[in-house]
């Protein structure tokens, strides 16, 4: 389940266990929003932030440029975060991180945000990231999964919810595990 690896994805990075690359990809966009949002919140303090964490878009940058800022070093702080949103717009080219990953800077936290796709598993990249970094899929959920997935949800926030009850959000809201969610807050 996707839920037990973005759990422990967290609690090493907590304990951490930081890895210099992330690779989150899949369908379900959800836990790919989820992990890169505490990795930005988490990994450097609000000072640190201004110098050392970069956001970048897919549509905006190519590889190259990612790689070159993912080998600068950090400024006034033990690492430097980037993080690639909307990276699937460098699906073409995506391959070309193989070198970086292959030998990545100590002190940078590289995380790519492929959503709605996945890395070929017999391609170099995917073998790469397995071994250097962290791979995370985030499948999304059938129609039948998602009333437990509330439930899951409502019971780590202390309150509980009848199997009738979230049946009904399911038929309301859909799959979206992004929308069910904003509905429960």
């Amino acid at each position: 389940m996707p839920l037990e690896k973005a759990k422990h994805i967290v609690t090493s990075i907590k304990n951490k266990d930081i890895k210099p690359v992330y690779f989150l990809m899949g369908e379900e966009p959800y836990y790919i929003d989820a992990i890169s949002k505490f990795i930005e919140n988490s990994i450097l303090s609000d000072e640190e932030k201004g110098f050392n964490q970069t956001v970048l878009y897919g549509r905006d940058v190519a590889i190259d440029d990612i790689v070159s800022s993912a080998k600068r070093f950090p400024m006034m702080s033990e690492r430097q975060v980037i993080i690639v949103k909307e990276a699937q717009d460098l699906s073409r080219t995506i391959e070309n991180l193989v070198s970086y990953v292959e030998n990545p800077q100590p002190s940078t936290v590289l995380v790519i945000c492929y959503k709605y796709k996945k890395l070929d598993k017999r391609k170099k990249l995917y073998k790469v990231v397995n071994k250097a970094g962290v791979l995370f899929e985030s499948k999304k959920l059938y129609d039948n999964q998602v009333p437990d997935w509330i439930r899951r949800v409502m019971s780590g926030k202390g309150y509980s919810i009848s199997p009738k009850a979230s049946q009904m959000l399911v038929e309301f809201l859909g799959t979206d595990l992004g929308k069910v969610n904003n509905e429960l807050e």
